[in-house]
């Protein structure tokens, strides 16, 4: 049986940090400690921002981003190429495509990938909206820019055939993307050679 060491509330920081992508129980021990040393400085306006966040951001409902607008900043700009839709799994792939401003056209955000064993399917994703989108007659293009793992494949396989009664070109990320790579962790010149590189299926 393990001993308490600390109240319940310390107790609670450190297992809700635990929960984050990247933080086993000791990494966010180390984390809890760093936010209640700088309570004034760090822990307060991050309680502040995250109190913020959770009463104004909000799902866009043409891509599925989030933004505290709704339709998002991305789809409200004007200067996009409207003809072209990059797909792409999560928030964090959006973001570092953006970084490496390699393309100018707008997004639509899937939330995962398919995983059956993990239950799972398309209707757990953001693809309905998707087919939905590219059936306006002015989408071209969808480019699916989703991670070179086994799921993002297998979700890459099910779109195209899924986007084939639209009539849009469906093009996917080519070189540049190692096989198991994720987006978000690629570098700005990976993601343009990648982008610029993509091929028509």
């Amino acid at each position: 049986m393990s001993k308490k060491i600390a109240g319940p509330e310390i107790e609670r920081l450190v297992q809700l940090l635990s929960r984050l992508p990247g933080l086993g129980p000791r990494s966010a021990r180390k984390a809890a400690l760093a936010l209640l040393k700088r309570r004034e400085d760090l822990l307060l306006p991050l309680s502040e921002a995250m109190s913020t966040a959770v009463r104004t951001i909000v799902d866009c409902p043409v891509c599925g981003s989030l933004d505290t607008v709704s339709p998002c900043t991305i789809c409200r700009d004007e200067r996009r190429d409207r003809s072209v839709i990059v797909v792409v799994e999560e928030m964090g792939d959006l973001w570092a495509l953006e970084r490496a401003s390699v393309i100018n056209a707008n997004y639509h955000v899937l939330g995962g990938h398919l995983s059956p064993l993990d239950g799972i399917g398309p209707e757990q994703l953001n693809i309905a909206s998707l087919i939905e989108r590219t059936a306006n007659g002015t989408t071209t293009e969808v480019i699916l820019a989703l991670n070179a793992t086994v799921e993002g494949q297998s979700t890459a396989h099910y779109l195209m055939e899924a986007l084939v009664p639209s009539g849009v070109a469906v093009s996917r990320l080519a070189q540049g993307v190692p096989v198991g790579g994720e987006l978000d962790y690629l570098d700005e010149g990976t993601l343009a050679a990648a982008i610029k590189a993509r091929k028509r299926v």
